[in-house]
């Protein structure tokens, strides 16, 4: 079943579970705009995002996601989209 919404609140908790979070690096404050890279995830670590958030959310991702998703609030909006070309 497909997820009716994406929230930056759904990626900051899969990013702090599965990806870790950078030492220095805090996930409570405004950082949907900051690339993944410079809040210390490298495109390994953001290929892991992306396989939690399709598990979580029921959707495929395709396989250049992670390039249409360089911060946050890009992630929650391609994700949206997503679920809503599935709906």
């Amino acid at each position: 079943m497909l997820a009716e919404k994406f929230t930056l609140s759904d990626l900051i908790e899969i990013m702090r579970a599965r990806a870790g979070v950078a030492e220095g690096v805090r996930l409570d404050t405004a950082i949907g705009d900051t690339s993944f890279l410079e809040l210390g995830y490298d495109s390994l670590a953001v290929l892991e995002i992306q396989a939690r958030i399709a598990e979580r959310v029921g959707v495929s991702m395709p396989d250049d996601a992670v390039s249409r998703m360089p911060t946050p609030n890009a992630a929650v909006e391609f994700v949206n989209q997503q679920l809503a070309q599935g709906r």
